[in-house]
């Protein structure tokens, strides 16, 4: 039976690595796999998945307007399992036609994204992959004190946390700190 999977973390855990990992397993075994990313982060090219660490694939680039459902039936028909980079992207709808694809096609789907934003909010394609998701599964990080990162921080320039913005910014090291709770509220002053 066909799953939908969840793996969330904060930045910089490792996550498109770990798919990148399991695609690569899957074609080392002879099994064709479809790779999608949220075509709104083009930082390593317009459908591109990349790592930190240097690894790379293409992929098929997703808009909020897409039906992933369709994509997949004409696109991905056959594939042993489909992959999602930056499913905090996702819309909600867009979840319910990944549950379909692992439902009525019986294709596993593997999602990997962010659980919160910077302010410690949810993304809406996360809120609705923790309700809908077969299977949930942590990818862990550190803060620099040690601890398990669980948020993120948005930096401006001078390394200033954020605590205003739109939710969406595409960024990286430069752009996003992970850190446990404890220091996260710390730099959004919110400790006393």
């Amino acid at each position: 039976m066909a799953k939908l999977y969840f793996h969330y973390s904060t930045m910089n855990a490792g996550k498109s690595t770990l798919l990148l990992q399991a695609s690569y397993n899957y074609r080392e075994r002879g099994m064709a796999t479809l790779l999608l990313t949220a075509a709104l982060d083009d930082r390593a090219g317009p459908g591109r998945i990349a790592s930190r660490i240097g690894i790379a694939e293409s992929a098929l680039g997703f808009t909020s307007e897409a039906d992933l459902f369709a994509m997949v039936e004409t696109r991905g028909r056959g594939a042993a399992c489909i992959f999602v980079d930056e499913a905090q992207f996702l819309t909600e709808e867009q979840v319910w036609q990944l549950a379909r694809v692992a439902d009525d096609l019986g294709q596993p789907v593997m999602c990997y994204g962010l659980r919160v934003d910077f302010r410690g909010r949810l993304f809406p394609g996360s809120a609705a992959l923790l309700a809908l998701a077969d299977d949930l599964r942590e990818v862990r990080t550190i803060c620099h004190c040690g601890r398990k990162a669980t948020m993120v921080v948005r930096q401006d320039e001078q390394g200033r946390a954020l605590r205003e913005g739109a939710q969406v910014q595409i960024g990286g090291n430069e752009t996003y700190v992970s850190l446990c709770r404890r220091h996260w509220r710390e730099a959004m002053g919110e400790i006393r």
